[in-house]
């Protein structure tokens, strides 16, 4: 009987089988009546492929919100674990807010034919959803995100330098005025076609609009805020959780593949997506083993933080070139990095500015470099890759090992200015907040971590337990004084 019903099975089965091949099989005569698609269906499709990929890769950059996050809290101290997670978090909504009513407009509305600022897309309202941002594929909504993911990194990098001792409100406000009107002008002058761009200076993905933004910022506003309480000179604090650190560079190594990749804008052109990709991860792995054996080298130890702030000096350095260069320059690039990034925490250590995170050396120090790496291993035609390609005599053209020297001359122009516009606002945005009292903490946070001052918590209470009543919390009560007092 159960044999019967088997055999009466696999009849079933094959008949299903044979009927699903006939069907596949068969050359329907309506298929005929198809119509041939229009233009604008394999526009509409390339959109959607386009805004697709741009969405998904804009996500990546937001999850680096997270990375950046992790690292700093890993690397600064237990006592402001708090502090680091709050402000880290807070940026991104802040910068949210503030990137849509004036930042992105700044940044790429249409130019007043100054070349130094967008005048048009401020408040971007529902009505502009079907808008295509103009030269691309993608609407200008879609457009605003991504570039939004990208405004929000640099307030980040500021905020890594400084940690542990910054006022609460005084990083909302820096916040604000970095997404506002430091950011979005160096964002106009490279990609919204402002006057860097018609000079013929390149910056693929960020090294300079991104990095060399948030490592100066960052460099002036530590010099400003002055030392944490009990820093020794010439002696880094240890990391409080080097796990922490580690996740968080790891996650930020994986969010670049957006970052980089991503600013093609598009899947028009795949090989040039690879190899963004392929110099991206080629450049990140350099950085983090040169690094990791020169500290070797220096200490005679494997040195863990060496390695993660390697990787991140390299992805720092290639992400401009990244579309321009071949894979062993990009490995060059990178390596290069991975000891310029020592060198320079070296010169601010020395310079007796407190830099918890080493922000200027990985994103200063080698923001600079990748900018200056373009005009030296540019390949000749390669520089009309991707959307943001600045046009001109250099266009198509190669870098100094080329017999180049014009592009090299353009990209120290550019990364200079973008220097001291930055250095000039950041000494006016800190000195503002240091003369209304809102740019260091109270120097009660000092004695007590600023984590229980300004917050009223502990990452650890187990470990780290939060004084139930200490007078010199922020908003503790006071004890009425006693009869007689």
């Amino acid at each position: 009987m159960q044999r019967q019903r088997r055999m009466w099975r696999r009849i079933i089965a094959l008949a299903i089988c044979t009927v699903i091949l006939a069907a596949f099989g068969t050359n329907f005569t309506f298929a005929q009546d198809v119509t041939t698609p229009t233009m604008d269906d394999i526009a509409a499709v390339k959109t959607s492929i386009d805004t697709t990929w741009v969405f998904l890769t804009g996500f990546l950059v937001f999850f680096m919100q997270t990375g950046f996050a992790l690292l700093e809290t890993g690397l600064i101290r237990q006592t402001g674990a708090v502090n680091a997670l709050l402000e880290n978090f807070i940026d991104a909504g802040l910068t949210a807010l503030v990137w849509w009513a004036v930042g992105f407009g700044i940044a790429f509305g249409a130019d007043n034919g100054s070349g130094l600022f967008g005048t048009s897309y401020f408040f971007i309202s529902a009505a502009q959803m079907s808008e295509l941002y103009p030269g691309l594929t993608i609407n200008l909504l879609t457009m605003f995100f991504f570039q939004f993911a990208f405004a929000a990194t640099a307030s980040t990098i500021t905020t890594g330098a400084m940690a542990e001792r910054t006022d609460f409100i005084g990083d909302l406000i820096y916040s604000a005025l970095i997404a506002i009107f430091i950011y979005p002008v160096i964002a106009h002058w490279v990609w919204g076609s402002g006057w860097l761009f018609q000079q013929g200076f390149h910056d693929f993905a960020g090294s300079t609009v991104v990095h060399t933004v948030g490592g100066v910022l960052a460099l002036v506003g530590a010099w400003m805020l002055g030392p944490r309480k009990g820093k020794v000179w010439g002696k880094i604090p240890p990391a409080h959780n080097l796990g922490f650190a580690t996740l968080g560079t790891m996650i930020l190594w994986f969010g670049w593949y957006g970052f980089n990749p991503g600013s093609t804008l598009g899947m028009g052109n795949p090989g040039l997506v690879g190899l963004v990709t392929l110099n991206t991860t080629l450049g990140a792995g350099a950085g983090a083993m040169v690094c990791m054996f020169f500290m070797y080298a220096r200490t005679g130890k494997w040195d863990l933080a060496g390695a993660l702030n390697g990787s991140l000096a390299g992805l720092v350095a290639i992400t401009a070139p990244c579309a321009f260069v071949e894979p062993w320059a990009a490995i060059l690039i990178g390596g290069v990095g991975g000891v310029l990034v020592v060198v320079a925490a070296d010169l601010v250590e020395k310079a007796k500015i407190d830099d918890p995170v080493t922000a200027f050396a990985v994103h200063g120090a080698n923001g600079i470099w990748g900018t200056i790496a373009i005009g030296i291993f540019a390949m000749p035609g390669f520089l009309f890759a991707g959307p943001y390609a600045a046009g001109g005599e250099l266009a198509g053209q190669g870098g100094l090992i080329y017999g180049n020297a014009g592009l090299l001359v353009t990209q120290l122009i550019g990364s200079a200015s973008t220097i001291i516009y930055c250095a000039v606002t950041g000494l006016l945005m800190f000195g503002l907040l240091k003369v209304i009292n809102r740019l260091r903490v109270n120097s009660k946070a000092d004695e007590i971590g600023i984590d229980v001052y300004e917050h009223g918590v502990s990452a650890w209470p187990d470990v780290l337990p939060v004084p139930s009543e200490d007078p010199l919390v922020k908003g503790a009560p006071s004890k009425a004084p006693a009869v007689g007092d």
